[in-house]
């Protein structure tokens, strides 16, 4: 390590800072998530802006972020974006029109009962609450950390960034880096908690014909209900049901593709780097940060398990069986969950074809993310 620092040390000239490890450690960790996104296109859209931001804002005296010289404050680029774009909730509710634009609800509203299945899925988040506080994280830090298991990188910067979390850049890593791993927690998760028997059960596909009109007050009545039952989640359930009505009322095409196109990778690829202002070595180094990964592996697995685990309490019930690897798909990671089940649906046989199902529970489970982070922005004050 000094080796490496006196290489460097010429290159920035009279830097004081440059002998704490703990920024070559920063700028090691920001190499691996580039490497993940390029390598392994592992969310490459998310991962590569912030491995690279991660990189600048720990660049002693580089001015991305803001720091004092000769006792002026100079204000970083990126903290400007930070405090324009995340501190005030834009970027995430920007993206989830975008989000909403891209979703067809169709599979969910012609099988709606697929819904309960988005709603036990989120269980791994409250038992994480539980769990981080325990651990002796704030109530609204747990509350934070926990809402990584809903796989939803914007619901998780809107719930940390409104309880003003203390980890809001290793939740937001968490969040991220666990949507890019789902092909690889999911299936172990899956196969656990079933039988070779229950993988093998068909769900043939009936089509349904959804109408125009049912399509479009869709949006509207989820923005009503979840209004009445979860204010807090309004902003977010209303600007992602917004891009859903875009997409479905018929006569707004062009801009039903710029949210899904030009709007949502625009703000994508400012929120990557954006996120990396709370990346700087000094906050993101802790033995907490290790903490914050683990448990928020913990909320995600819980919440693949709650999803099967309650399509085989159905079961129990039920004369027409239901795959209980659907349950799955019922966190927010879209479409990423849905295409796993399909994969290990087809990897038991051939002709099981779950593609639609995983769909539509998928689809519920952004939905109930959104919801369940508002249900915890009721019940925790702020």
């Amino acid at each position: 390590m000094e080796t490496v620092i006196e290489f460097l040390q010429p290159l920035f000239g009279n830097v004081t800072n440059l002998s704490d490890y703990k920024l070559v450690i920063m700028w090691i960790i920001g190499g691996i998530l580039i490497y993940l996104a390029v390598k392994k296109d592992m969310e490459p859209t998310l991962l590569l802006p912030m491995g690279f931001g991660a990189i600048l804002v720990n660049l002693p005296l580089s001015g991305v972020v803001t720091q004092i010289h000769d006792g002026v404050e100079e204000i970083g680029v990126i903290d400007l974006l930070f405090n324009s774009g995340i501190a005030n909730e834009l970027f995430p509710l920007l993206l989830f029109i975008g989000i909403g634009a891209m979703i067809d609800f169709g599979p969910l509203l012609s099988n709606p009962k697929l819904m309960l299945f988005g709603a036990a899925a989120q269980f791994g988040i409250f038992f994480t609450l539980s769990m981080a506080a325990l651990f002796g994280f704030d109530l609204k830090d747990a509350a934070s950390i926990a809402i990584i298991g809903a796989a939803d990188g914007p619901t998780s910067i809107f719930v940390a960034n409104y309880f003003e979390s203390n980890y809001l850049g290793a939740i937001i890593v968490a969040a991220y880096s666990y949507m890019a791993l789902v092909p690889i927690v999911q299936p172990p998760v899956i196969k656990l908690l079933t039988t070779k028997k229950e993988r093998l059960i068909r769900m043939p596909y009936e089509q349904k014909e959804v109408s125009k009109l049912t399509r479009i007050l869709f949006p509207i009545f989820v923005s009503i209900i979840t209004g009445i039952v979860a204010p807090r989640a309004v902003a977010l359930i209303g600007f992602l049901m917004f891009g859903n009505l875009i997409r479905e009322c018929g006569v707004l095409n062009s801009l039903s593709e710029t949210a899904q196109k030009v709007l949502a990778n625009l703000i994508t690829l400012l929120l990557g780097i954006t996120i990396a202002a709370r990346m700087q070595a000094e906050a993101f180094l802790n033995p907490r940060t290790l903490l914050i990964l683990g448990l928020g592996l913990i909320a995600f697995i819980f919440d693949t398990a709650g999803g099967v685990i309650f399509a085989k309490f159905l079961n129990l019930f039920l004369k027409k069986k239901i795959n209980p690897m659907i349950g799955a798909s019922g966190i927010s990671a879209f479409p990423m969950s849905a295409r796993v089940v399909h994969k290990m649906g087809l990897a038991e046989d051939k002709q099981n074809f779950l593609l639609m199902h995983s769909i539509g529970v998928n689809v519920s489970g952004q939905i109930a993310s959104v919801i369940a982070g508002g249900l915890i922005l009721n019940l925790i004050a702020r």
